[in-house]
């Protein structure tokens, strides 16, 4: 009975700390957040806004800078 008390405890424990967590969020930065997987690659952030409908704020990777490539230590 103990243990089962503890794990419901621990159940809405969670529960409470993910309600917590996301409380501030809106509808949009979590659909802005759901998409940030698929920035960085152009390529794929096209597909996924053919697939979805929805714009991927893509941003082009970083170029390497000079000297700053395959470093020999």
């Amino acid at each position: 009975m103990m243990e089962m008390l503890l794990n419901l405890f621990g159940v809405v424990g969670f529960w409470l700390a993910i309600e917590y967590c996301l409380k501030h969020q809106t509808p949009e930065s979590l659909e802005d957040a759901s998409l940030m997987p698929f920035a960085d690659d152009p390529e794929v952030a096209k597909r996924v806004e053919l697939a979805t409908g929805k714009q991927v704020k893509a941003v082009a990777p970083e170029e390497v800078k000079p000297g700053w490539g395959n470093l020999e230590v």
